[in-house]
């Protein structure tokens, strides 16, 4: 399987290319500008890749469905959403890697990509709502998948967070770009207390179209629920019922999928 990253700037210029047989590996060695873009390029989607952006970044398994994949270096406030150090320098190492056969973990949290973003529609799992809190990058719906858990402050990374500005009807989809087995998913709301409220009962839908809804609890912690194996292409977070108490801000930290992929 070909492999080719590139990096682009506004005008779709190459300023910095890579390729190679099931890896390859770019150093991109210049300050990244408004409008510059990483693009991967397969010519065999549908599979499996370990892909890492930046080196002040982790590496992400993800799923690539397209043959061109997009991803929109990120400035100003949407950097907000991303450690300090990323993106920023002179120096920028790059990779993706195709999974081999065997190689891809069994049952494991399928819905972790920090590199998801908004327009995503390339590489799985992609996060989606109806709604996020002004339109920030700190209160995007990909901050749900992005693997960061800290949870005890808001507004800025490592706090990423899905704020639903609000909005009693909010929901969050995550998609999975194929059919997987999915049997539980772990919640993570956000605990900035007393900033912060919290829901105290949630329903997931899942696309066959059942349902599950489950209880919440004021906790830092990771709230876990399992249920009989399902293949899904998504599941969506919804009927999110707020607790009784004095802040209006309920927001979601992380959600965890577990199953297993290809």
């Amino acid at each position: 399987m070909r492999l080719t990253l590139k990096v682009i700037d506004d005008r779709g210029v190459v300023l910095s290319e890579a390729s190679g047989e099931d890896e390859v590996i770019l150093v991109h060695r210049s300050v990244y500008n408004e409008g510059d873009c990483v693009v991967l390029e397969t010519d065999h989607p549908q599979h499996s890749v370990l892909l890492c952006l930046d080196n002040a970044m982790p590496a992400a398994l993800v799923y690539v469905a397209e043959k061109a994949c997009l991803f929109p270096i990120p400035h100003h406030a949407d950097q907000k959403a991303y450690p300090p150090e990323a993106f920023g320098g002179t120096t920028h190492r790059l990779s993706a890697r195709l999974m081999r056969a065997g190689e891809v973990p069994g049952r494991r949290n399928l819905a972790c990509n920090p590199y998801d973003t908004s327009g995503n529609t390339q590489i799985f799992p992609h996060a989606s709502a109806n709604v996020s809190t002004r339109g920030e990058a700190a209160f995007a719906a990909r901050n749900a998948i992005d693997g960061e858990k800290a949870n005890a402050g808001h507004g800025f990374w490592p706090y990423t967070s899905w704020g639903i500005n609000r909005d009693p009807l909010a929901a969050l989809t995550v998609q999975f770009g194929r059919p997987v087995l999915v049997d539980e998913v772990v919640l993570y709301l956000r605990a900035d207390f007393p900033h912060d409220a919290w829901w105290e009962q949630a329903t997931l839908l899942f696309d066959t179209g059942d349902t599950l809804t489950v209880p919440l609890m004021k906790t830092h912690a990771g709230q876990r629920f399992a249920f009989a194996p399902k293949r899904v292409e998504w599941v969506t977070l919804q009927n999110l019922i707020k607790a009784d108490d004095p802040s209006v801000y309920p927001a979601l930290t992380q959600i965890e999928i577990w199953g297993r992929g290809d």
